[in-house]
């Protein structure tokens, strides 16, 4: 069943534009900038939202806000990280940490991004707690646990993490000698008898030692976390899910209950081995399909972003609805100049389901990639895929420091830089000049429903380097044009690559630019290109558009945003 289409739809939904801060670093930042001290949330200069939203910006993402874990700070302390805070993903709760100025912080920085049209986002981690979250002491059946350590070698002789007198927390010494990487820590509470709780984990790395894994094979687990999920939505608009892949039934029962003639799995899971009918009677239905029907009966107004990764994008857009999706095709493919690949992962769309690129989040780093200028540079190949950044599709989110040019990529567990830098100007003017008067009109772009991509021909052939796309809003058109590539490049735009229509259900076809660009009628006149900012105008007559296409010659890695018009 398709359910892409149910989805908030509202007009500031589909025009959100989001900018990501890892909330400690960020107050340093803003205590260095203004020369004042910046702790709390509520000590955020009014100027600097205003900034924010002059830039285009009209979602800001709060990374690191809720109250995190003490047994995480001291884990980072006992590796002797004494500077290190608690990780920003192992929380304790989700309320607003109590450094941050709690509550009434939280609330009056609402009001400040709301005077300037700002709507607030946060985390959340579906997939685990903190190792020392209440529920480990009130709700220990919420984790997946098993009475005995699953390895016999695993020591427990290390500090006690705990505190709260409901019990005792151990970690595996492996992590304070750096001679293993234990997937479980020890739990005793008081008055009971010992029980091995399994770290958070995705399979790709080595376990989160300083959280605990969540099982969602106990509906009182699935409702609980819901109903966390309802209480957040009340307050954020935007909620951002952490690994939200790690949840489908498929991948959850491959991570931790896998199947006992299955493929290879986990030694330590071999207590938890299950076949697939008893998975499938105590885990039914999906999570997350579960999650975007309260949200629809009860905060109808919140967007759910999944981050999700191996290969689940269309799977979370089409099978459970969910309302944004992490599109890390964007940055991969256009980074690695896999310009092919990323104009065939387009065109399959296009010719299936079009409007699935309304849902992707696209971008060009996150809080967990390397700096977008480490990965694209900050010349002209940064500026062409930035230009696809503000006018794709879908919800474009930037990083932090990505504006200003900073290269560090900030751990979740500092709260200032460790690096020194300073802003790059040339950088920032770059974006004022050529990003923010796209962002500040991003109803232009941010709709599928009038997106076409055409093949860029040259005399060899389609040239694959070169991404050619336009975009309508009812009332104004734009052709974006970036070759992705070292080299030059001369050619011709003649027909739009073959699509699903969709003021034609059904119909796929292939349109001629000139129909695109609404050409009819004008036989007589001439069609003007002009940069969106900057001077370039480029003018063809409506003869040769029709019979020969559109010409285009390109630098290497040059890019443009042009406004459509016919004189």
């Amino acid at each position: 069943m398709d359910k892409s289409a149910q989805h908030p739809s509202g007009d500031w939904q589909r025009n959100l534009v989001l900018t990501a801060r890892n909330t400690p670093v960020w107050l340093y930042q803003l205590s260095q900038k203004y020369g004042q001290e910046i702790r709390t949330l509520d000590q955020i200069p009014e100027e600097e939202i205003a900034l924010l939203a002059e830039r285009g910006f009209n979602s800001l993402w709060l990374v690191g806000l809720w109250q995190r874990s003490p047994a995480s700070r001291k884990i980072k302390h006992l590796y002797g990280h004494s500077d290190a805070i608690a990780s920003a993903y192992s929380i304790y709760a989700y309320r607003p940490a109590d450094n941050l100025g709690g509550k009434k912080a939280l609330a009056e920085l609402r009001r400040k991004a709301n005077a300037h049209g700002i709507y607030l986002a946060c985390d959340m981690v579906p997939n685990h707690t903190g190792l020392d979250a209440p529920w480990v002491y009130s709700h220990p059946d919420r984790y997946i646990h098993v009475p005995k350590s699953p390895m016999p070698n695993f020591s427990f002789n290390s500090p006690d993490l705990s505190d709260d007198p409901a019990g005792a927390i151990y970690l595996e010494e492996g992590y304070y000698n750096q001679t293993g990487a234990a997937e479980v820590f020890k739990y005793v509470p008081r008055g009971g008898s010992e029980t091995f709780v399994y770290h958070g984990n995705d399979g790709t790395s080595m376990p989160w030692n300083d959280t605990a894994q969540l099982n969602y094979l106990n509906p009182d687990t699935r409702q609980a976390v819901l109903q966390e999920i309802l209480q957040v939505a009340q307050e954020f608009h935007i909620i951002r899910l952490d690994a939200a892949m790690t949840l489908v039934r498929e991948h959850f029962k491959r991570l931790w209950f896998p199947s006992p003639a299955g493929e290879k799995y986990i030694p330590t899971r071999g207590d938890n081995v299950m076949s697939d009918e008893e998975f499938d009677c105590l885990m039914p239905r999906e999570f997350w399909s579960e999650v975007i029907q309260a949200i629809r009966r009860e905060a109808p107004q919140t967007v759910l972003i999944a981050e999700a990764f191996w290969l689940m994008e269309k799977f979370f857009i089409n099978e459970i609805g969910m309302h944004r999706v992490y599109n890390s095709a964007f940055m991969h493919q256009l980074r690695d100049e896999e310009n092919a690949k990323f104009r065939s992962y387009l065109k399959e769309i296009l010719q299936t389901n079009p409007a699935m690129l309304d849902r992707f989040v696209n971008f060009l780093t996150t809080p967990d990639e390397e700096p977008a200028i480490l990965q694209f540079g900050r010349e002209q190949k940064y500026l062409g895929a930035c230009r696809l950044l503000a006018c794709m599709p879908g919800l474009p989110l930037f990083g932090h420091g990505q504006w200003e040019g900073l290269s560090e990529h900030y751990g979740m567990d500092i709260t200032r830089p460790t690096q020194l830098e300073n802003v790059d100007q040339e950088l920032v003017a770059l974006h004022d000049r050529h990003i923010q008067p796209l962002l500040r009109q991003r109803s232009r772009f941010s709709s599928a429903e009038s997106f076409y991509l055409y093949d860029f021909s040259d005399k060899n052939g389609i040239n694959e380097s070169v991404i050619v796309f336009s975009t309508s809003d009812g009332e104004n058109t734009s052709l974006v044009v970036f070759n992705n590539a070292p080299r030059s490049a001369k050619g011709w735009v003649l027909h739009s690559v073959p699509q699903l229509l969709i003021q034609k259900e059904g119909v796929i076809e292939s349109q001629p630019i000139w129909d695109v660009l609404q050409g009819k009628d004008k036989e007589d006149a001439q069609l003007t290109l002009t940069d969106f900012t900057q001077s370039d105008r480029l003018a063809f007559s409506s003869v040769e558009v029709k019979e020969k296409g559109l010409p285009l010659e390109l630098h290497p890695y040059e890019s443009h945003v042009f406004n459509i018009a016919w004189d």
